[in-house]
């Protein structure tokens, strides 16, 4: 009898120990590369790269679906100059273009991620997708623009330790004012709402630290 009650006890705390590592949020730094196409750049992304950098918080539903909100400072450029795309009159553009970007995302992973116990078949890495609305704000030349803007990409997440989080994220985002980039209608042509020629992107590295313990009754994670 004892011994049973000892066997029950090691095993109730070894759940304990499990489940008390499960967190709700993460929050951490992000800082990477941006690229863009539009009129001042119609081929390579990455032909004229620069630098993004920002935070982000993450709700954690569960293994397999989170909740990521982004606030990051980003730049963009474009020269037209060596484009394949000829404008009227030979004309050439060339801009850069600070943004605030604002994203609000959904993540599905693949695999279920996460330490825990091995019947749950948690994985310390996996990839997932990503997608939601954002919003950015763009200074250039002298004029500012803000726009509606609609996050789509996939990702890859590792935990190394509990609690860490090491991620890399690949994003494009797609805006609907067609003047983050200070320009706009170069051959006349009037562009709707829902086509317009300016894209950017991220493709940034984050690391996230776990915080606020989840619910545990029963030795059920809620």
């Amino acid at each position: 009898m004892k011994k049973s009650l000892v066997i029950l006890l090691f095993m109730l705390a070894v759940a304990l120990t499990v489940t008390g590592q499960q967190y709700k949020y993460e929050a951490g730094p992000m800082v990477g590369m941006t690229g863009y196409l539009g009129e001042g750049n119609s081929g390579n992304l990455f032909k004229h790269p620069s630098v993004t950098g920002g935070g982000m918080f993450r709700y954690i539903h569960n293994s397999r679906w989170a909740f990521k909100a982004n606030l990051s400072y980003a730049n963009i450029k474009g020269d037209s100059k060596n484009d394949d795309t000829v404008y009227p009159d030979g004309a050439t553009y060339k801009f850069t273009s600070n943004l605030i970007d604002l994203g609000l995302t959904a993540e599905f992973n693949f695999l279920n991620y996460g330490l825990g116990p091995a019947y749950k078949k948690y994985k310390p890495i996996s990839p997932y997708m990503v997608a939601g609305v954002g919003f950015v704000f763009a200074i250039c030349n002298g004029h500012n623009q803000a726009s509606f803007t609609i996050p789509l990409g996939i990702g890859v997440k590792y935990k190394f330790k509990n609690r860490l989080n090491l991620g890399f994220e690949f994003t494009m985002r797609k805006e609907f004012s067609d003047r983050i980039d200070g320009l706009s209608d170069l051959f006349g042509i009037k562009h709707s709402f829902g086509k317009n020629t300016d894209w950017y992107s991220f493709a940034a590295f984050s690391v996230s630290y776990e915080f606020g313990k989840r619910c545990i009754k029963c030795n059920y994670i809620e």
